[in-house]
């Protein structure tokens, strides 16, 4: 015989990891004051010359586990392409 699909609620785990909108300015603030670690401009020198399995390597060291690195790799190469875009990284004269 024919059923009908019942409606589930949201799961309260469902939005578990998902960042506020308050948490992301705060966190974007604190980026813009704070810069980068030393080993975040290491990643972005090598991203710069190419090397982006040397980049993700040096990554999976850092942080230990694989998923974190590859998540640290796209923010990185994230924050590169959007310098690029705006031409930030150039000095005024």
């Amino acid at each position: 015989h024919i059923v009908t699909n019942k409606e589930l609620l949201p799961r309260p785990v469902d939005p578990k990891g998902k960042t506020s909108k308050r948490i992301h300015f705060e966190r974007n603030v604190i980026r813009e004051v704070a810069g980068f670690a030393p080993y975040e401009k290491r990643i972005d020198a090598l991203l710069k010359v190419g090397k982006d399995k040397r980049a993700l390597k040096l990554a999976k060291r850092k942080l230990c586990t694989y998923e974190r690195a590859k998540m640290k790799h796209g923010e990185m190469s994230n924050v590169l392409c959007r310098m690029r875009a705006t031409g930030g990284g150039k000095k005024k004269k």
